[in-house]
């Protein structure tokens, strides 16, 4: 009988102690999992993403070629992307951080091409458009990650090839129809015509401008790669320690593990109290039909 006793035993605390490091492993692990969940949606919002009309930086593809080296320059000079890098950072040290990044792009030779300014002290961001040269961007883009608490990166090219093709293939077309249009206003004619042969010399004109200054920013000395780098002011937060986490893990999962307990408990006094019931109900029944027979 002690020996059937002490095996129940050994066997309900080995149950128990699973269920235990089981509840202890797990919150042990969502404290991680819940702490990265939150640093990863931090700043999550794209304030470039709601402005229109920004700069837009191009690029070439420096490709090397054998064969001939008129051909290779022509084709490398026609590969045209946009690259973009996308900083967000978190600082403690608002003005200090906002000059060295300005002392930077200075160093690197580089451009703020747009900057907004936000918020209160305590409170600031600072958001800056910055061109820089395609050969430096990999090292200018490495060394603005260093800046404050880095909280989000992102780099993304996108080939523009085509589109430098298209306008180059547009700007040849209005030209030709700007020369015919000259051609006709030097044949003469009726003033109403002359009048409205004159105002559509001006649109073509004013359409050539326009897609003058669009194929601008593909020539060779405007040439730049984008980095939007966007920091906000806040008290850095401090990494959680180990033990701490250990410490926590544990007070949760002794309280959750007497709640499993009690519950069991009261659920086996329950269900031993409805037995008792049935059973004296039964014995009740018994003896009324044996009074009864």
């Amino acid at each position: 009988m002690a020996s059937n006793f002490k095996t129940r035993f050994w066997k309900l605390g080995k149950w128990s102690l699973g269920i235990f490091i089981l509840l202890f492993a797990f919150r042990l692990l969502y404290g991680y999992v819940a702490q990265d969940s939150t640093s990863s949606n931090d700043y999550s919002d794209n304030f470039f993403g709601s402005i229109d009309n920004l700069r837009k930086n191009y690029a070439s593809e420096k490709v090397v070629m054998k064969g001939d080296v008129q051909a290779a320059s022509n084709i490398a000079s026609s590969q045209k992307f946009e690259k973009t890098a996308s900083i967000k950072s978190k600082t403690s040290e608002f003005e200090k951080d906002e000059n060295i990044i300005k002392q930077k792009t200075k160093s690197y030779n580089a451009i703020i091409q747009y900057e907004q300014n936000l918020g209160q002290k305590g409170n600031r961001q600072i958001h800056l458009l910055i061109g820089i040269n395609p050969a430096k961007f990999d090292q200018f883009y490495l060394e603005l990650q260093k800046i404050g608490v880095l909280k989000a990166t992102e780099v993304t090219k996108v080939d523009k090839t085509n589109e430098y093709r298209q306008l180059n293939a547009k700007k040849i077309s209005i030209e030709k129809m700007l020369a015919s249009l000259n051609e006709l206003k030097s044949k003469g004619g009726q003033i109403e015509d002359f009048i409205s042969l004159n105002n559509k010399i001006l649109e073509v004109e004013e359409q050539l401008q326009g897609l003058g200054v669009e194929l601008g920013n593909f020539n060779t000395e405007n040439e730049f790669c984008t980095i939007r780098f966007s920091m906000y002011e806040g008290a850095t937060e401090k990494s959680i320690s180990f033990i701490h986490r250990t410490k926590v893990a544990l007070e949760w999962s002794i309280k959750y593990f007497a709640i499993i307990v009690i519950t069991s408990l009261f659920l086996s006094l329950t269900l031993f109290i409805l037995l008792l019931i049935v059973d004296k109900l039964q014995i009740i029944n018994a003896i009324a039909k044996k009074l009864n027979n």
